[in-house]
């Protein structure tokens, strides 16, 4: 049994890790409101265009270019998203995870894989697979500029026209809420627009808690929301609108556009995961220190009853053999 110096230092020890778990759970709950906050910024654009684009497609426009047509893969980007830093939880391992399943799928079918690492993490990956990253990016994540998604987009739509890769993917997580980020892992070129239109646009960007309670909350009120938001069809503009100059110029001028906006969305939906996953594991590292620091001090005044105990005992023995 350890001493009573032993379990009060490591009481000491416990205490001052809550400190700093605590601390880093407060920090991440307010950058996560910042990236709730530049999501929901983003969100009117994203609303327009798309709706812009659906009304096209509901008008059964032909919105096949240069974009949308598939051809046989002999090359692949990856474009993967991590974050900078660690203890975040499984963020950083789960889209590993994915990575290297895509690479060696890639590899059994003799396609070659080229990665864009956005992260620190994801490009010392690359790196230790013996790949070359395709550049630089770990700026991106703590400070998230559509100016870089533009660029970086430009060189992709510039590889694929060349072809260069004949098709590029994206795997990030995407933010629903502070206690739930989905992996995704989807196709950027060719597009495939009715996919992309109809991807899973929910996301609470009000709250910031994270807690047991709110998971099960949404557990079982995901499936009605998303039901609802199945119900909604999209409708042509008017019966009979006049494009200029022509459909197929407009389009070729909003698919860039839309490029860009898949990339920086992703961007955003994965800093706001890891700032939500790193709340979470910080919030239950802070946790599990309660539960410890309650044992140990449960431990420690049975040990000093315990020998307070035996000392009486010694007394009361001394004075009965006196």
């Amino acid at each position: 049994m350890p001493s009573l110096k032993e379990i009060k230092g490591r009481i000491a020890s416990v205490n001052s890790t809550r400190k700093i778990t605590s601390a880093m759970k407060m920090v991440a709950s307010s950058k996560l409101h910042h990236a709730q906050v530049a999501i929901q910024n983003m969100l009117p654009y994203e609303t327009q265009l798309e709706h812009i684009i659906s009304s096209f497609l509901a008008a059964e426009v032909n919105a096949q270019n240069v974009f949308t047509i598939d051809r046989p893969v002999r090359n692949v980007a990856l474009v993967v998203y991590s974050s900078n830093s660690s203890l975040c939880g499984g963020f950083n391992a789960n889209i590993i995870k994915v990575m290297l399943q895509v690479i060696e799928h890639c590899k059994s079918k003799g396609i070659g894989v080229i990665v864009y690492p956005i992260g620190r993490k994801v490009a010392e990956k690359v790196s230790k697979l013996g790949m070359t990253p395709m550049g630089d990016y770990a700026d991106m994540v703590d400070k998230p500029s559509i100016k870089q998604c533009i660029s970086l987009a430009e060189d992709l739509v510039m590889k694929f026209k060349n072809k260069e890769v004949d098709r590029v993917e994206l795997i990030y997580h995407h933010f629903k809420s502070a206690g739930s980020q989905v992996l995704t892992h989807k196709k950027f070129l060719p597009f495939n627009l009715e996919e992309e239109l109809e991807r899973d646009h929910e996301r609470d960007l009000t709250s910031t808690i994270a807690t047991r309670e709110s998971q099960e909350y949404l557990k079982k009120h995901g499936q009605r929301r998303q039901e609802k938001s199945e119900r909604k069809e999209v409708t042509p503009l008017n019966d009979n609108f006049i494009v200029e100059p022509d459909i197929t110029t407009v389009l070729r001028q909003l698919m860039p556009k839309l490029a860009h906006l898949m990339l920086y969305t992703a961007l955003l939906d994965s800093v706001a995961s890891e700032h939500a996953a790193r709340m979470v594991a910080m919030q239950t590292a802070t946790d599990n220190a309660d539960e410890l620091l309650r044992e140990l001090n449960l431990q420690y005044n049975k040990s000093r009853q315990q020998a307070i105990t035996s000392e009486l005992l010694d007394i009361v023995g001394g004075s009965v053999n006196n």
